[in-house]
């Protein structure tokens, strides 16, 4: 066992007051900046209209199991990711959990610049500042990116400087006001003025000239793709990424349930309602790109820049500039974006603290705002500067596609397959769910997930236009080792740093509760009573 500075029992572990602010933060977290500018511009490239068969595939065989797994981990073991994974797969299983916080650490960085960016074109909509020029405003008058074709700058730039410490405020407040008066009174509030905000802007779109064009473009099916075998992995990749599986952020909120607590129900709740929002972005997103096309006298297909940050900073700029009342409907689009984006941001700080304040027994405050002004102060470094977007396009890549994806493998394989708590894990499920889950689940969870998710990684890395094979984005050599090797190298020796580090209290001192069948009595850790067991009913489904 790690040798600890106490074998005390850690502190009460925060709750949410019910299911209701735990569904709510879920969808916060899982509804983010990629449901909007990513699912939209996936699906028109991946089959348009059929894209939905394996995208409805993926969800069922990949996206919800996995989501459940998380859901069992969290709320059994009481934990952070470092901790609940050490309570079932030992020092190793730890690590994996650090992999995932150090996950975060990366994405938070760089997350918080393009919240920033949001932010400032909220505000830029209400006089649509950019003009005519959308493309030549973002790179040049906002960014001021180089135009010598400087990869790393630390040139500051004032107009993205202020609005990222301002967010970094905001965010830092949220969280240090904790679990419930902070992350869930913020989501409780944003998810739905985010929806209704969202609805709002896509029946606008739905009404101008041209919408129907956009519509067809992105539903008319194209079944020849379903043959395709990179339609099937973009779309186990889109339902990946947008519900935050695998790199800590379900498995820490489901920590904060109450034992009784029905986890799968809820648990659907959340998976659908993140695939609804996608299909409600996409509706919107294309309605309005229809519009754009017959303004300009060309084919959906012939527009520029239809997904990423660019279909978001300069697509739509430039169509708000073209339509009647468009100072508010760029303002509903990037208040929705903001929104989106501060309520997932919350959620992957989240992650951070939580294995911070497990490990080291620091109080929230402390947390928050030491290591949470640390991370502020590099992504300042990093992202105020004017070749922030580019540092952002090759982190995001590969803590996305290697760390992601590379943290699902290895979780699932060793808790499925090494520990072989599929049963234990089903069963605690089922004893506290009306949803019950099974070998269905196990077979979906623990075979078919990391077979498509390890082909997914090789292909990324290893194939033809892998990793390995080009750097990314054409970028020199040097810069990729450095901001996108580098970046999982680090990701990597962080988590065995602080796997090796002192736990302030004794992680082990803990009974997985209820007792289920498959329970292995090598897994049950000693130092706390049990609760009483429960039946299998919807006690929790109330909570």
């Amino acid at each position: 066992m790690t040798q600890t500075t106490t074998n005390q029992a850690a502190p009460a572990r925060a709750e949410w007051t019910g299911q209701i602010g735990f569904i709510l933060s879920a969808i916060g977290s899982a509804v983010g900046l990629g449901n909007i500018w990513r699912f939209p511009g996936v699906a028109y490239e991946n089959g348009g209209g059929a894209f939905l068969i394996p995208y409805l595939v993926a969800l069922l065989t990949a996206g919800i199991p996995i989501l459940f797994l998380d859901y069992a981990i969290g709320h059994r073991f009481r934990g952070s990711a470092p901790l609940a994974l050490r309570r079932i797969a030992g020092k190793f299983g730890e690590g994996i959990g650090w992999f995932q916080v150090m996950i975060c650490v990366f994405i938070a960085i760089y997350y918080t610049a393009v919240l920033a960016w949001a932010g400032s074109y909220f505000v830029f909509s209400f006089d649509l500042k950019w003009g005519k020029d959308a493309a030549g405003f973002f790179t040049g008058d906002y960014l001021q990116m180089p135009t010598d074709g400087s990869l790393f700058s630390l040139a500051f730039v004032p107009s993205v400087l202020i609005p990222l410490v301002l967010m970094w405020i905001v965010t830092l407040v949220v969280l240090g006001a904790g679990v419930v008066k902070g992350v869930q009174r913020l989501n409780v509030i944003a998810i739905p003025l985010l929806v209704v905000g969202f609805l709002i802007l896509v029946v606008r779109a739905l009404f101008l000239p041209g919408a129907a064009e956009g519509l067809n473009a992105l539903f008319t099916p194209d079944f020849a793709a379903l043959a395709n075998p990179s339609v099937w992995v973009a779309a186990y990749s889109q339902i990946f990424f947008s519900l935050s599986v695998a790199f800590g952020i379900m498995l820490t909120y489901s920590s904060y349930r109450r034992r009784k607590s029905n986890l799968t129900t809820p648990g659907l709740v959340v998976a659908f309602g993140n695939s609804s929002f996608e299909i409600l972005a996409g509706v919107g997103v294309f309605a309005t790109l229809g519009f754009f096309a017959h303004q300009q006298g060309v084919a959906v297909g012939e527009l520029q820049n239809l997904s990423g940050p660019m279909l978001a900073f300069v697509t739509f700029p430039a169509i708000a500039a073209e339509m009647p009342g468009g100072q508010l409907f760029g303002a509903l689009f990037f208040g929705a974006l903001t929104l989106a984006g501060l309520t997932s941001l919350i959620s992957i700080m989240e992650v951070i603290l939580a294995g911070i304040m497990d490990k080291f027994g620091l109080s929230r405050k402390k947390a928050v705002y030491g290591i949470g002004g640390v991370l502020a102060v590099v992504s300042v470094v990093l992202f105020g500067t004017s070749t922030g977007l580019i540092a952002l396009d090759t982190i995001d890549n590969f803590a996305n596609n290697i760390g992601i994806v590379g943290s699902a493998v290895a979780m699932t394989i060793t808790v499925l397959w090494i520990r072989r708590s599929g049963r234990e894990l089903s069963g605690h499920l089922s004893a506290l769910s009306t949803f019950r889950v099974g070998r269905t689940w196990r077979f979906f969870v623990s075979l078919l997930g990391p077979i498509v998710l390890g082909y997914m990684l090789l292909v990324t890395v290893f194939g033809p236009d892998g990793l390995i094979a080009k750097p990314y984005g054409n970028y020199a050599p040097e810069y990729v080792a450095i901001f996108g090797w580098g970046v999982v190298a680090a990701m990597i020796l962080g988590s065995v740093l602080l796997t090796s580090s002192r736990w302030r209290y004794d992680p082990d001192r803990f009974t997985p509760w209820p007792e289920v069948p498959g329970q292995r009595s090598t897994l049950r850790l000693t130092g706390v009573e049990a609760e009483p067991a429960v039946a299998a009913t919807n006690e929790g489904g109330a909570r």
